[in-house]
């Protein structure tokens, strides 16, 4: 059922299907995935120009690519990370690690025809390390180090039952595809680099997720060197968002590069849980909006203990919500650890036009924020923002809330004979 998750199902074709606070991209041609790309590039001049080396551009990986090979790529690592675990056994991943003797006996249990000199030799290639175990990191790094384990991979075929190679069947035109897609988003991020401009990857479906964070870690990998310029996104509305973010956390830690991270709800709940009920794997969806809120609030949790634990400037956060209990939760956090405004690590942001009673006074306050533009044809643009409206069936009162706030700040400057006031004067706003 696991691995369903990962295969193509008619009825759920259609991504859109439920999903109201998210752009969908389709695959059209090559032709188009440069087109999305230049618009991207653009958007990258557009920030340059206007925010002074602080801004932010979000992209999504299916605009510059064909999403079948997101599929692909998910399964195989989740494959592979789950026979990590069937050899490492319970437990925290990040603690978790096997010697020679139990990879021995969990092949034999397995019934892999191995000589004891085959296990001592393939043990010596896993333990990249040379400590004499093997844990999470240098298992994914042989995977990052030798792509070629991809193909050492057998599993049997769905339909024959015949053993063959996990990533075999790509056709040269295929080939060409994926690195096409890798390339597009490489060239996004150099340029961004140069123009001293940050990139968030939106997060997508979790059956597209686990080979879009790993193609992000690879970028920060290259990329977040001397700064962040490489943002990934965490949907703590998942059950797995805090161990996601943990291991990334202790990747960065371990090679050294610097970490990036957006913190959002999710935008894709309906529709992951009826795709979970109908193909019948675990939905991943945290059971209520109460359990979603604890996962989020972990997750602030994790990134302050880390950043206290590192030199300063090794994480940076944007902490995307318009729930005002998240945002407070946050503040009190960076105060409780000692996260001083100024060192820029934790900043908010908002989409534009909604919870600017949230927005400016963070700013106003000396708190880096910034406001989340949507640009585009206005035929495109409008159903997105209608979208959004829609997608908290909380937003009309947080709209009375907006409105009775407007009017009690209208009446103040009335009193106060400062209807000419600048509510962005001495505000830190990006």
């Amino acid at each position: 059922p696991e691995q369903q998750r990962f295969a193509a199902h008619e009825e759920f074709l259609d991504r859109r299907e439920n999903v109201v606070s998210a752009r969908t991209y389709f695959y059209d041609d090559e032709a188009k995935c440069d087109e999305n790309m230049n618009i991207f590039l653009q958007c990258v001049d557009a920030v340059s120009g206007s925010t002074k080396s602080t801004g932010f551009v979000a992209i999504k990986l299916t605009a510059l690519g064909r999403p079948q090979f997101l599929l692909q790529l998910s399964e195989l690592l989740v494959i592979t990370r789950k026979l990590f675990e069937k050899f490492a056994g319970e437990g925290d991943i990040l603690l978790k690690k096997f010697r020679q003797e139990e990879f021995q006996k969990t092949l034999d249990v397995m019934g892999v025809p191995i000589s004891r000199d085959q296990t001592k030799r393939w043990f010596s290639i896993l333990d990249i390390s040379q400590d004499g175990e093997v844990d999470l990191w240098d298992w994914d790094n042989l995977l990052e180090e030798n792509l070629q384990l991809c193909k050492l991979l057998i599993v049997p075929n769905k339909e024959t039952g015949i053993p063959e190679q996990m990533m075999e069947g790509l056709t040269e035109e295929e080939d060409e595809q994926l690195k096409n897609m890798l390339k597009r988003l490489n060239t996004i991020v150099e340029y961004a680099k140069e123009k001293d401009v940050r990139v968030m990857v939106d997060a997508e479906q979790t059956y597209f997720q686990p080979a879009i964070s790993r193609i992000v870690i690879e970028m920060m990998r290259k990329f977040n060197k001397e700064k962040a310029i490489v943002f990934n996104t965490y949907q703590t509305y998942l059950k797995s968002s805090l161990t996601n973010l943990k291991v990334d956390l202790d990747l960065s830690r371990r090679e050294n590069f610097q970490f990036g991270a957006k913190l959002v709800r999710g935008a894709y709940m309906e529709q992951e849980r009826e795709r979970a009920a109908s193909v019948g794997y675990e939905d991943p969806i945290n059971a209520d909006y109460h359990a979603t809120t604890d996962m989020y609030h972990a997750c602030l949790e994790e990134v302050f203990y880390q950043i206290k634990q590192r030199p300063l400037g090794q994480i940076a956060v944007m902490v995307a919500s318009h729930n005002e209990d998240t945002v407070r939760f946050a503040v009190e956090g960076m105060d409780r650890h000692d996260i001083k405004k100024s060192d820029r690590l934790i900043c908010f942001g908002q989409l534009l036009g909604m919870c600017d009673q949230i927005s400016f006074p963070l700013g106003q306050a000396g708190y880096s924020v910034y406001k989340y533009v949507p640009y585009g044809p206005v035929e495109e643009v409008l159903p997105y923002l209608s979208r959004r409206a829609m997608e908290n069936k909380g937003i009309l009162k947080k709209v009375q809330k907006e409105k009775s706030l407007l009017w009690k700040e209208l009446k103040r400057r009335v009193k106060a004979g400062q209807l000419r006031y600048n509510p962005l004067e001495n505000s830190t706003v990006g």
